[in-house]
C-alpha cells in the first residue's frame, strides 16, 4: 500500500486538528504538561520496542501512532508557549538530516554504512551549538546497557576501537577471570565493579560482531519466560504448585520444553 505525500500529510494533519480540539474540550488532555506526559512517552516508546521484537505489523502501527501522538502533543505544549510548533520541530530535523548526509545532499563520498556512521558523528561534532565532546551526546538517563553500547560506538567512530573483532575476546577472558578472583573476596563494591567491566566487554564484543545486546538479552528473557511458563502450567495441572516441585522435576519439564520448541523451530524453517 502507497500513498501520496498528499496523504500522508492531510492524514497527520487530521491527528493535529483532533488534538487541537481535545486540547480545548477535553479535561485531561487540557491538563497535561510535559512533566505528566514525560512517563507515559516513555511507557510507550517500550510497548512500541515490544512491537518491533514480536514482528507484529498491526501493533507496530498502533504504537507508532501512540508515539506519534506525543511528539504533537508536546508540539502542541511548545506552540501554546509560543516557544516552537511542530513545523519548528519538522523543518529543524530536515535540516539536520540534510546537512547529516553530505553523501546523498552534497559531494562526500562514501563507500559503505561505517563511513556514514563516522562521519555522522565528525558532523555532530562540528555543529554549532552541538556536542563539544565524543560521549556528551549520550543521554544520562539511558539504561545503562544501551549506554554502554553508545558509547562504545561513538568511541569506536572516533577512532577508539580493536583493529579485529575476535581481538575483544582476550579481553573479555581477563575480566571473567578478574570476576572469579573477586568472589573469594566476598566485597560487594569490588565484585560489582568486575561485574560491570565483564558486562561492559562484553556487550563490546556484541557490537563488533554486529550483535545488539539489547535485542539479543530480550529474546533470551523471552524464552526464559516461555520455558518457564511450560514448567510452572505442566506442574500446576499435575496437582502442585510450583515450589513443592523438586528441581530435578522441574529441570526435567525444562528440557522438555526446550525440546518442543526445537521441534517448532525446525517446523517453521520446513514451512517457509
Amino acid at each position: 500500500m502507497k500513498r501520496s505525500l498528499t496523504e500522508k500529510t492531510e492524514a497527520i494533519g487530521r491527528v493535529i486538528k483532533t488534538l487541537d480540539i481535545l486540547r480545548t474540550e477535553c479535561p485531561w488532555d487540557r491538563k497535561q504538561t510535559n512533566e505528566s506526559l514525560r512517563s507515559n512517552t516513555i511507557e510507550e516508546t517500550y510497548e512500541l520496542c515490544d512491537a518491533l521484537l514480536a514482528g507484529d505489523n498491526e501493533n507496530i502501527s498502533k504504537e507508532l501512532g501512540d508515539v506519534l501522538l506525543h511528539v504533537l502533543f508536546y508540539a502542541k505544549i511548545g506552540e501554546e508557549k509560543d516557544a516552537f510548533d511542530i513545523a519548528d520541530v519538522a523543518d529543524k530535523l530536515n535540516n539536520k538530516l540534510i546537512f547529516r548526509h553530505p553523501h546523498v545532499f552534497g559531494d562526500t563520498n562514501v563507500e559503505n554504512s561505517s563511513q556514514v556512521e563516522h562521519n555522522w558523528e565528525q558532523i555532530k561534532l562540528k555543529e554549532k551549538g552541538g556536542n563539544r565532546t565524543v560521549l556528551a551526546g549520550v543521554p544520562a538517563s539511558l539504561p545503562a546497557m544501551i549506554k554502554a553500547f553508545r558509547v562504545q560506538e561513538k568511541a569506536a567512530n572516533a577512532g577508539f576501537d580493536w583493529e579485529e573483532p575476535r581481538q575483544v575476546w582476550d579481553k573479555v577472558k581477563e575480566e571473567f577471570a578478574e570476576v572469579e578472583a573477586e568472589m573469594d573476596s566476598m566485597d560487594h563494591e569490588r565484585m560489582e565493579a568486575e561485574f560491570g567491566d565483564l558486562f561492559f566487554s562484553l556487550i563490546n564484543a556484541a557490537r563488533l560482531y554486529k550483535i545488539n545486546p539489547e535485542n539479543a538479552l530480550e529474546k533470551t528473557n523471552r524464552k526464559f519466560i516461555s520455558r518457564f511458563n511450560y514448567v510452572e502450567e505442566r506442574i500446576t495441572k499435575s496437582g502442585k504448585n510450583i515450589k513443592e516441585a523438586s528441581l530435578e522435576e522441574m529441570d526435567s519439564l525444562w528440557n522438555e520444553a526446550k525440546t518442543l520448541e526445537s521441534k517448532s523451530s525446525e517446523h517453521e524453517r520446513e514451512t517457509e
